[in-house]
């Protein structure tokens, strides 16, 4: 029988909600260029199944070679395929002997152990006890730096393998990035776009392999994508974000998102909600009640067409992520949590 079903933030078994606040996606979305670019897309043909012209602009972008690029389904696909190649890995080198582990932030993703998980891979103590290290930047559900992302990278063994998922990075509103080149030239590193332009329903991916990554795990990597990881209009979002027009526009709705974040949390704090500190266009929160009343909040606010995520899954009970709206969004919340 399947297990209990991932839990996500977006629309559920009720449908999409009115407000949903429990996504990390843009409020400033759509971008526009990112729209036209999805209306073109020519869904008749098979994408180049080597995307040669998608990974060459992306290299191109970032400044790596194109042999470089791994374009995925989604950030979650790629989480699944990376923990597949550790363990594909470890089971050739290990010869019957414990199979490789993995380490996660205190505070993480689900999918990163879901994947573990999977693959019949544990869960390391302590970094130096891990063949696959997860790191996120800025993280999930904080939207705080990884303090020890440095010292991970620095001594990071031969042996080992840095994956760190950059899945907010592009909503950053403060704040600099812990590595510097030098150190991300080590790591994976796993970009998804949809967030940053406001179109999370288009599910697409690329990884950057490090510099000198095995060549045993790039390959391995490689031979487990699916044929076709991206369809015509995964491949547009990807063309659209890796543009000057796109990082503009991106620009321009940071400055946005700082005056509507500060906003935002000046109304909940009237609340009596407490914020903890983000750098991103979403953060944290608890609310005025005990841990244990937290679902009938939830659930009287999804009533009223609104979703917050429960971070009761990241290990905080008591509190939820919620996004950034607009002011007429925030105006609505504070309305329906005063008739609460």
């Amino acid at each position: 029988m399947p297990g209990p079903a991932p839990l996500h933030g977006g629309p559920d078994a009720q449908g999409a909600p009115e407000h949903d606040l429990s996504t990390n996606a843009n409020a400033c979305g759509p971008c526009p260029l990112a729209v036209r670019a999805l209306e073109r897309a020519d869904a008749r043909r098979y994408p180049d199944p080597a995307y040669t012209r998608l990974r060459a602009l992306l290299g191109q972008w970032h400044g790596v070679a194109a042999s470089r690029i791994f374009v995925a389904a989604s950030g979650s696909e790629f989480i699944q395929r990376l923990t597949a190649a550790v363990a594909l890995q470890g089971t050739a080198a290990r010869d019957g002997g414990a199979p490789p582990a993995v380490w996660l932030p205190r505070h993480a993703y689900g999918d990163y152990a879901r994947a573990a998980q999977a693959h019949g891979l544990p869960l390391a103590a302590a970094p130096t006890q891990a063949a696959l290290l997860w790191a996120c930047e800025p993280s999930s559900p904080l939207g705080q730096p990884q303090t020890d992302l440095p010292a991970l990278a620095a001594a990071l063994a031969p042996q080992q393998t840095l994956a760190l998922d950059e899945a907010y990075a592009p909503l950053r509103l403060q704040g600099a990035p812990s590595l510097d080149e030098a150190a991300l030239q080590r790591a994976w590193r796993l970009i998804t776009p949809n967030k940053a332009l406001g179109l999370t329903g288009v599910r697409a991916a690329y990884a950057i392999a490090p510099l000198h990554a095995d060549a045993a795990l790039l390959a391995r990597v490689q031979a487990l994508a699916p044929s076709w990881p991206l369809g015509a209009h995964g491949q547009a979002l990807l063309q659209a974000w890796a543009s000057p027009a796109a990082a503009a526009w991106l620009h321009a709705c940071r400055a946005t998102l700082r005056q509507w974040r500060a906003r935002q949390l000046d109304g909940l704090a009237q609340a009596g909600w407490q914020a903890l500190p983000s750098q991103t266009s979403f953060f944290t929160a608890r609310p005025p009640l005990a841990a244990h009343e937290m679902p009938a909040l939830l659930a009287a606010l999804r009533a009223q067409g609104f979703k917050l995520r429960d971070c009761a899954s990241f290990g905080l009970p008591g509190h939820v992520r919620m996004a950034v709206a607009p002011p007429p969004v925030q105006e609505a919340l504070l309305r329906t949590l005063a008739k609460l």
